[in-house]
């Protein structure tokens, strides 16, 4: 059949923008990249595309394409995305007047950056003739040590025209009105939000990085924005988890909020009206309620009457530091600002009949403070460890980026929080030093001492130690040799209880091996100690009979403390005298201790 003259005849597949195309798709799917709102110019009578590569990158934010080179999509994103990394690093930068081009050491440079970035950021896929591994240090670093020492050949041609430089410095066209944009600043921001929303789905706050078609909730963007924006916080926020059930704040009595420090919980009440604003001052609330541990500083006192303290100075802390807005309600007293929560605590508790009226965030008479978390058992991390390393991090990164003034008392309770306490080794020589006494030397001129030279005809009393004082300098060491105990725990206490005895002259100790039987070893010197102990490995381990064993020998005196190294496994043990334990770090004794515990690590 023969064609119609008005047929017109079938137009050619253009390939080469098929696949630039889908290229620029994968790009735009990225967030961090497609905020920094570059364009594209892929016309054939382009001057500024490159000869012999793919695209070039201008100041303006035009990014000059080949209109006919072939590359597969994932070649094109991977181009596309080094050269918008460049207006995102700030590489070529818009600004008014004559541009100089920068040498080929500084595009040399810049390109090693992007292309260093892109190998933990990917974005298709790296062409096959690049390295995989790049040198240290930022561009300029780079630039001056290769002006110094020359390029190194496979860094020369990393960028993605060719031969030719990838970036063009234009001036600014002033016609088009308003200040030069800044790409930079454009990308940093939409990083950074990229990098929330990932923690927040690490920390099963969202599901999904579609945040268009699963927006956030008020209290959702409050903790995001913690994250982001506010480092004095943000490490507690990352690990902090809200539970938004309305059934369970209605079965609770939870008005808008509380917390549960050991569970790392937020409980809200997700039908209370508040805007993003009043989400940040009611979460940095609860969130320093929980880092301050201040359910734990309660001690005696009355646990509402210490909440409602703690509220009064929280409260003033976030509106002087300008942190969101705080709700209408809430506990807040110009008074009793700059007190601490004990001193806010003496002053209310003289008024109870007007303190029993005011609510807390989790409503009138209770305290937002939960002694237990709201749901099934977890298994939870080291929480002191968690709130004192966050708060003390976020505090240094506030004052270093100079995020604004913080109230002085709050200051002081991060830094009282953030002093670690003593390792399980120093406790132990304090230990040493209060309950194990030191040997007294004697004077007596029945053993004359060394003459000296400069006066040889005056003699002089001589140092040493009584039988019955070395005697009374002892301690009693009940060891845990079954099966079940770890050779690195035996190593380590041992090895400090002979450091601390033999700093402090005592010259034995009282050794009781324990498994299924005692076996009483005597005095062994301090320092042999270690190398008597043999782990038997039989059966269960029953320690009371070696206490025992101590307890009735007539050779051991009755002041010398015991000090029990067992790994938890064992009997419930009464001992009558002063003594300490040695147990492993996670460990715990079946019985509630009279004596110190240390945990060693």
């Amino acid at each position: 059949m023969s064609r119609t003259r008005n047929q017109e005849p079938p137009r050619k597949k253009d390939l080469a923008a098929e696949a630039f195309a889908e290229g620029m798709r994968l790009v735009r799917a990225n967030r961090a990249l497609a905020a920094i709102g570059f364009s594209t110019c892929r016309q054939e009578d382009c001057e500024e595309a490159p000869d012999d590569g793919l695209v070039r990158v201008d100041s303006d934010g035009v990014l000059h394409v080949h209109p006919k080179r072939r590359a597969d999509p994932v070649e094109w994103a991977w181009a596309v995305a080094h050269s918008a990394l460049h207006l995102g690093f700030g590489h070529v930068t818009a600004a008014t007047g004559l541009r100089a081009q920068p040498d080929r050491f500084d595009i040399a440079a810049r390109c090693v950056v992007v292309n260093r970035f892109l190998l933990g950021f990917p974005i298709g896929r790296t062409p096959a003739d690049l390295p995989m591994s790049y040198p240290d240090g930022d561009e300029e670093q780079l630039a001056a040590r290769w002006r110094r020492d020359g390029i190194p050949p496979m860094y020369e041609r990393c960028g993605t025209a060719g031969g030719e430089p990838d970036q063009l410095l234009v001036p600014w066209d002033s016609w088009l009105g308003g200040r030069p944009p800044d790409w930079q600043l454009a990308f940093a921001h939409a990083l950074t939000r990229t990098v929330a929303t990932a923690m927040d789905m690490a920390g099963g706050r969202r599901d999904s990085m579609r945040g268009g078609l699963t927006p956030l909730q008020p209290w959702e963007r409050a903790l995001s924005w913690f994250v982001s924006s506010y480092p004095l916080l943000g490490g507690i926020a990352a690990g902090i988890t809200i539970v938004a059930d309305a059934e369970l704040a209605r079965a609770h009595g939870i008005s808008v909020a509380a917390v549960d420090a050991g569970a790392a919980e937020i409980y809200i009440n997700p039908l209370r009206q508040l805007d993003d604003e009043e989400w940040r001052f009611v979460l940095a609330h609860e969130m320093l309620h929980a880092a301050l541990r201040h359910g734990d500083r309660c001690g005696a006192r009355d646990p509402y009457l210490f909440n409602v303290a703690c509220d009064y100075v929280i409260n003033a802390w976030l509106v002087e530091m300008q942190v969101g807005t705080m709700p209408e309600g809430l506990l807040y007293d110009q008074e009793l600002k700059d007190l601490s929560a004990e001193e806010v605590y003496d002053r209310i508790a003289t008024d109870l009949r007007r303190v029993r009226r005011l609510a807390t965030l989790r409503g009138k008479g209770v305290g937002d403070i939960l002694g237990g978390p709201l749901g099934s058992p977890r298994d939870y991390v080291d929480l002191d460890e968690f709130y004192r390393r966050g708060l003390g991090n976020g505090l240094d990164l506030h004052q270093q980026q100079s995020r604004g003034f913080l109230p002085g008392g709050l200051v002081e309770e991060i830094r009282a929080l953030n002093h670690p306490p003593l390792p399980w080794d120093a406790q132990l020589a304090r230990w040493f030093d209060e309950f194990v006494p030191r040997p007294e030397p004697v004077r007596t001129y029945a053993r004359p001492a060394r003459r000296q030279a400069a006066t040889p005809d005056i003699p002089r009393a001589g140092r040493y130690f009584p039988p019955e004082e070395i005697a009374r300098c002892t301690f009693g060491v009940v060891l845990d040799t079954s099966g079940s105990m770890d050779r690195t725990l035996l190593g380590k206490a041992l090895g400090a209880i002979a450091s601390y005895a033999e700093a402090r002259d005592v010259p034995a100790a009282r050794v009781v091996f324990c498994d299924a039987a005692p076996h009483d070893a005597g005095f062994l010197p301090v320092t042999d100690i270690a190398g008597r102990v043999r782990v038997h490995g039989r059966g269960g381990t029953i320690l009371q009979p070696g206490v025992d064993l101590l307890h009735r020998a007539e050779d051991f005196p009755p002041g010398a403390p015991i000090l029990i190294i067992t790994d938890g496994w064992c009997d419930v043990l009464r001992v009558r005298r002063e003594h300490a334990y040695l147990i492993p770090q996670g460990s715990s004794l079946p019985f509630t201790a009279r004596g110190p515990v240390f945990r060693v690590r």
